[in-house]
């Protein structure tokens, strides 16, 4: 079952969302997509692709525009309002009433670890090559992964590497770029580890 919700800020701009149901859901995730000014969407190829595999897992899955992107209303705000779309999206899966998880990628997993770290909440996190510039210097308590390619080609992977090693996150090296083009169902599997 697929729903489309429209999501509603605390700021008081309307995203575009949709939510994908397994036939017996086990778990809730949020799953934030790339950088919208570099045609990142949540209906990125990686997303769809890790938003299957979670399913095939019996997640519930989030994904959203952030504002100013596809039909989201808004526009980019280099961060800051976009943390408000991020607990939108948490208040929606909340609904259902299920143990919640966040994942993104790049822009996506930024946001949603700094998310995290502003609400001290404590949810399992996975982040695929999340950028690592402004990630959050505190941390609360929680499972965490960051999954990062070998060969990307767009952050700083020896920033990303460093950053996770201090924090003690589960780093992931896998092969790939920072678009994993033709590895969306390993990715996705790399995710759905990180978050159960």
């Amino acid at each position: 079952m697929i729903e489309r919700p429209r999501l509603r800020t605390t700021d008081g701009i309307d995203l575009e969302a949709k939510v994908d149901h397994p036939e017996q859901a086990a778990k809730v995730t949020v799953l934030c997509h790339p950088h919208p000014q570099y045609g990142g969407t949540m209906h990125s190829p990686l997303m769809v692709a890790i938003a299957r595999v979670l399913v095939s897992r019996r997640h519930v899955v989030v994904r959203f525009n952030f504002r100013g992107s596809g039909e989201s209303g808004g526009s980019h705000d280099e961060g800051d309002g976009e943390l408000e779309d991020v607990a939108a999206a948490v208040a929606h899966a909340g609904e259902y009433d299920l143990p919640m998880s966040i994942a993104g990628w790049s822009f996506g997993g930024r946001i949603a670890l700094t998310w995290l770290a502003s609400s001290r909440n404590e949810i399992p996190y996975v982040g695929v090559a999340p950028q690592p510039v402004g990630l959050p210097e505190q941390l609360p308590p929680g499972p965490k992964r960051i999954i990062l390619g070998t060969r990307d080609q767009v952050i700083d992977g020896d920033e990303l590497r460093r950053y996770a090693v201090e924090k003690g996150i589960d780093l992931v090296l896998t092969p790939g770029d920072h678009f994993f083009h033709g590895r969306g169902e390993r990715i996705g599997a790399l995710v759905a580890q990180g978050l159960e």
